[in-house]
């Protein structure tokens, strides 16, 4: 381990050797502000990085045009991942695309509104934390108030396209799987892939109905980055491939057709979730946010709620 002191408050750690190509710096703020955290960064090349925030993963385009974030930052995360991208590129330019998470939760524009940054989300996801309406908007929420953080200011339909740093990017709205604000981050010369709470890398998916969420739709997105050539980038954990999207997704199908078939026998949800329909993944998928029953609840009521297709 090698420690390098940049600077009074900053701390970063290089973990040495590389990781699957891929170089891994633990940053740490060392200030005695309310908000600290530890980001994790991915090196994909010089002008692609992945920050590992608490909230979620974040995918950086960063070089001469300045720097494109796309995902889900914490707020506390915004100081730290602001200074590595000052060191990287000389334009004060900065682009965020927020993707959607359940509002409980939600961060809002993660504070880069004040910094100056385009900061961008879907209308729908918007909407749901009070923005993009007609006329004056509502106060901020007292979460959003005591984070010191804003709603984005911005809001697209379908397509978000950019050309920087020497790639083309394009944020594409998609059906409705996680909610209804889901879309694909697609950094073409990269050939890499973001697609948020879709492809969760930290266990079993969340299917909300409350957003719009549908079980077709997700498998869906999933369908189209099953290819192995793909490097994908998950909402929390590490970068994968398109395999590991296939495994994903196979599994969710496997579980989904199980349930459909106890229904189809006449069986209860209580008798479908004693049988435990995702037994043979649990290891693997287990161990996320989403407990396996809640999962299977989520399955068996997208097969007989009315507002399920």
């Amino acid at each position: 381990m090698i420690l390098l002191q940049t600077c009074p408050r900053l701390r970063m750690f290089i973990l040495i050797p590389l990781v699957f190509g891929q170089l891994f710096i633990g940053l740490m703020a060392c200030s005695t502000t309310r908000a600290q955290e530890t980001v994790g960064v991915t090196e994909i090349n010089p002008q692609l990085l992945v920050f590992a925030t608490t909230t979620g993963n974040v995918v950086a385009s960063v070089g001469p045009d300045g720097a494109l974030l796309v995902g889900i930052p914490s707020a506390a995360s915004t100081p730290q991942i602001s200074s590595i991208l000052a060191s990287r590129t000389k334009s004060a330019v900065r682009h965020v695309v927020i993707f959607p998470q359940d509002i409980a939760h939600s961060e809002g524009d993660a504070g880069w509104g004040r910094r100056g940054a385009f900061v961008a989300m879907h209308e729908n996801a918007l909407q749901r934390i009070g923005g993009n309406v007609m006329g004056a908007p509502p106060p901020l929420s007292q979460r959003f108030t005591d984070l010191g953080v804003d709603r984005p200011r911005i809001a697209f339909s379908e397509v978000l396209a950019f050309d920087l740093n020497g790639d083309s990017i394009h944020v594409v709205h998609q059906k409705p799987g996680y909610s209804n604000a889901d879309a694909v981050a697609h950094f073409h010369a990269a050939k890499l892939i973001y697609l948020g709470e879709v492809f969760p890398g930290d266990g079993y998916p969340v299917i909300d109905p409350a957003q719009g969420g549908t079980l077709d739709g997700l498998v869906s997105t999933l369908d189209g980055w099953t290819d192995s050539s793909f490097r994908i980038v998950p909402a929390r954990g590490e970068v994968t491939n398109g395999a590991s999207v296939k495994s994903f997704r196979d599994m969710i199908v496997t579980v989904r057709d199980r349930v459909k078939q106890m229904i189809g026998q006449g069986r209860t949800e209580n008798q479908i979730l004693a049988e435990h329909p995702t037994s043979s993944f649990d290891a693997r998928w287990g161990h996320g946010r989403v407990p396996p029953d809640q999962f299977v609840h989520k399955i068996y009521t997208a097969f007989t709620s009315d507002k399920s297709k």
